[in-house]
């Protein structure tokens, strides 16, 4: 508003010379007293200070007053302050009421110079057309840019925002797999820590022996564990540690090794897997060798005594299918008894305890690779896990 108080007060200023002037000088300008002229000169540039924030009403306030202030010969303030108007609506309001208002204005001023002029009336028409006419052209340059802009700022907007929602995405993504990452290594070797520390605590006093080959294998898996978590806090924390060597991931070709680690924490493994995982992607190799780790780890920690397991990983025209099965409890299900049978002990149906990280992050490997996954009960008893992964090999 310091703009157009400025042009206000200039145009005020402007219009009160030109009274002190007509009163002081015979100039042939038709004089009114100062209590007419003032208040008239002050109210026909108020509205040009409001005009942004109120562009409609401000404008038609102007016309009715400069209509009043041209009619009584005032001075100049009312014109100029028609012309800031139209400019004005046509930016702020369109182009709507830019001509509704461009209509009025010049018959308006068509009819007060039909009355106040004869000589020089052609030229006095002419040069209100014109003045109108650059107005108007003036607005819609105007009208144009701050358009322009404004598009301008709503795409950067929508591209910021679009840029925040990737960055989102691309961390929780980051995150999930590096939880996938973390509780792999951490829940296999803490079940199997778990196992052997039971096993060494009942076989301590009778069985030393036995009990100190638990302890050996805790001390091994622990061992691991950790160059597993300090391999993985080495990647998140240095950032320039890119072209350092790196201790290789695990993958379809150690399958093999991991079978004999969960036989010797006790739960015997039967393998049959094919020798043709050479050319696997590293991806898909890695996630085989993640959901069987994940699925002997379940078995290890719910199988219970006696249980065993099957690892089947076989290689397929479009991908690898993998299949574990135990022959130990699993989840044991839920019964739930028969309508108006309360405390029936045969049950009719079986609800299922929903799956744990593990499960979940087993899933979410697969879809990642673009596969699919069942987990449930065996007909026959057990637990049951089946994976199919595709696998694109480049050309």
């Amino acid at each position: 508003m310091v703009g157009d108080s400025c042009i206000a007060l200039l145009l005020l200023l402007f219009d009160l010379l030109l009274f002190v002037v007509s009163a002081s000088e015979e100039t042939g300008l038709a004089t009114h007293p100062w209590f007419v002229t003032v208040p008239l000169d002050f109210l026909v540039v108020l509205p040009v200070v409001f005009r942004r924030k109120h562009p409609v009403w401000a404008g038609y306030a102007a016309l009715l007053i400069g209509t009043v202030h041209g009619g009584l010969q005032l001075g100049v303030a009312g014109f100029f302050a028609g012309m800031i108007a139209i400019y004005t609506l046509v930016v702020y309001a369109g182009r709507r009421h830019g001509a509704l208002y461009l209509l009025i204005s010049l018959s308006a001023t068509v009819v007060q110079l039909l009355v106040q002029t004869s000589d020089e009336l052609t030229l006095n028409l002419i040069l209100v057309v014109l003045a109108y006419a650059f107005c108007w052209l003036l607005g819609e340059f105007v009208g144009a840019r701050r358009a322009y802009h404004a598009e301008v700022e709503a795409r950067l907007h929508l591209l910021e925002t679009e840029r925040d929602q990737a960055t989102r995405i691309a961390v929780a993504n980051e995150r999930g797999r590096i939880a996938r990452e973390l509780h792999d290594v951490v829940a296999h070797a803490v079940s199997v820590i778990v196992v052997q520390a039971d096993g060494a605590s009942y076989a301590i006093r009778s069985n030393p022996d036995l009990a100190e080959r638990a302890v050996q294998t805790i001390s091994e898996t622990g061992r691991g564990a950790l160059a597993e978590l300090r391999r993985l806090l080495d990647v998140l924390r240095n950032e320039d540690a890119e072209n350092e060597p790196r201790v290789p991931q695990p993958n379809a070709s150690s399958l093999t090794e991991l079978a004999q680690r969960v036989g010797a924490a006790g739960v015997p493994v039967e393998v049959e897997v094919d020798e043709n995982f050479d050319d696997l992607p590293a991806g898909v190799s890695l996630g085989v060798y993640r959901i069987v780790q994940e699925s002997l780890t379940n078995t290890l920690k719910h199988g219970g005594p006696g249980a065993k397991a099957v690892v089947k990983v076989h290689r397929e025209a479009d991908g690898v299918r993998i299949e574990v099965a135990d022959n130990g409890n699993g989840v044991r299900p839920v019964p739930v008894p028969a309508r108006g049978t309360a405390g029936a002990a045969t049950p009719v149906a079986t609800v299922q305890l929903p799956g744990g990280n593990g499960l979940i992050g087993m899933r979410e490997r697969a879809n990642v690779l673009g596969g699919k996954l069942e987990v449930g009960p065996r007909p026959g008893g057990g637990w049951r896990v089946h994976a199919t992964l595709p696998v694109r090999l480049d050309p």
